[in-house]
């Protein structure tokens, strides 16, 4: 029977570091997940992107990233982690540039956008579930609105060779399921499967 090792390298954004690198230097993984993205830190990081648009992503992003590359890459760890928060795109461009800082070379980086709604539900005319009155009456207090995205994109960012997956909101469950859905090839509606 085939096995895959899926270690969790973080469980919060402010995890330790330590046990993330222990998992890869002895862990005999083929990956590892940094669950590290909650409503108020990706809320968080929208007000740190609105400030700069470079930024916006986890902030232990780079040293999480500095520990545990050259050790993934060397084993041929898969990294995929929901860091990216509120700017997977500049989350990704930051690990390339440490990995060249590295001298790690050939390393793909993937970087999962399409979760952020916020500007979707702004020019909507929306109203709450649970409370009385529209999103618009909300104005500028509203600083994030994000879909939860599914194993899928994740799938296919490893499918086309990623070594490291950068997303923002996504389901919890979706970083450690699309390496089991990538290495075993499930069906995405295997429902039995993937429950």
């Amino acid at each position: 029977m085939r096995t895959i090792r899926i270690g969790s390298g973080a469980g919060y954004s402010g995890d330790r570091i330590e046990p993330a690198v222990e998992l890869a230097e002895k862990g005999d993984i083929q990956y590892l997940c940094f669950e590290c993205l909650a409503e108020r830190t990706i809320a968080l990081a929208q007000q740190q992107k609105l400030r700069d648009p470079g930024a916006g992503y986890d902030p232990l992003l780079e040293q999480r990233m500095r520990a545990v590359l050259a050790i993934c890459k060397s084993k041929g760890i898969k990294i995929i982690t929901n860091m990216g928060a509120a700017n997977p795109t500049a989350a990704a461009a930051k690990t390339t540039e440490i990995a060249r800082q590295l001298g790690i070379a050939g390393l793909k980086v993937a970087a999962i956008v399409g979760d952020d709604a916020l500007d979707a539900c702004k020019r909507g005319n929306f109203s709450f579930l649970e409370i009385e009155g529209r999103v618009a009456d909300l104005g500028n207090r509203m600083l994030s609105a994000n879909a939860y995205l599914g194993a899928g994109p994740i799938v296919q960012a490893l499918a086309a060779g990623a070594d490291v997956v950068i997303t923002g909101r996504v389901g919890d469950p979706a970083l450690f399921m699309a390496p089991l859905i990538h290495e075993f090839g499930w069906a995405m509606d295997d429902w039995d499967r993937l429950g």
